[in-house]
């Protein structure tokens, strides 16, 4: 590992390089720090997302909540929420207008902003552990599925569950739910191990969200919760402003992953 490689950056310095126009998935930078899905909502649907988030914890872990006129907080000291993600999202009732490197032109005083677990931050364990990330080796983004499973519904917004996929070898799958159980504050153990038509998706090559990764011979495909899902949710219900995290550009927080970890 070079000196100057994603990995080293803290989160500063790779918010700092998001928001001078760095793009790229997040997958594998700043090592030891969580990585966060981010759904900015209009104040009035603040309350259905957190009760959202309540009802489907394993998609929604949350992390923070920035209040309306909030850029900025402990987790990302210095930040703007606005400029600090390396690619975003802007959806109007529910259809996907644009995939800005910022939002500063859309965005709006009466946002609330949701910070919230993801899975990018147990792969540093993992890779510590010896178990391969697949994505981050072929230098992919991480491949996401929409599933036949629903998420409980709150108030105005309702979705299926999306998950994550990593293939992971046969005799190291017990290894993976073990390390990634104890962070339940990203997504925590897989919810599905094996054949992925029990989740309903029909084709590992074609993701909903990212990019496709090989299942090499002897390794099986593992599921887990995605941060994507709540805006699942957003194509679902169709507020009529919502900006989120291109999936797999997520913003580096402060918060170190130990922080999330338990015995």
């Amino acid at each position: 590992m070079t000196a100057d490689s994603p990995a080293d950056r803290s989160p500063a310095e790779a918010r700092a390089a998001f928001r001078s126009g760095l793009r790229v998935p997040t997958s594998g930078y700043s090592a030891g720090f969580a990585q966060a899905n981010v759904l900015a909502l209009p104040r009035e649907l603040a309350f259905d997302m957190l009760l959202f988030a309540q009802r489907n914890p394993k998609p929604c872990p949350v992390l923070g909540v920035l209040e309306p006129e909030q850029l900025s907080s402990e987790l990302m000291e210095g930040g703007d929420i606005r400029t600090d993600v390396p690619a975003y999202r802007v959806y109007r009732h529910g259809e996907l207008v644009g995939e800005p490197d910022d939002v500063v032109d859309v965005w709006r005083e009466d946002l609330v902003t949701f910070l919230l677990g993801c899975s990018f931050t147990f792969e540093a364990p993992l890779l510590a552990a010896g178990v391969p990330v697949r994505h981050i080796e072929l230098g992919r983004n991480v491949p996401m599925y929409r599933t036949s499973r629903r998420c409980a519904s709150a108030g105005s917004l309702s979705g299926p569950l999306v998950v994550s996929m990593r293939p992971i070898p046969a005799d190291r799958v017990a290894d993976a739910v073990r390390i990634t159980s104890r962070y339940p504050g990203v997504h925590g153990a897989p919810v599905h191990i094996g054949p992925p038509e029990q989740l309903g998706i029909t084709d590992l090559d074609a993701p909903d969200f990212g990019d496709a990764v090989d299942v090499p011979e002897g390794w099986i495909p593992v599921f887990w919760a995605c941060g994507v899902t709540p805006q699942a949710a957003v194509m679902e219900s169709r507020p009529d402003l919502a900006i989120s995290h291109s999936p797999g550009h997520m913003l580096i927080t402060d918060q170190p992953d130990l922080e999330l970890q338990v015995p």
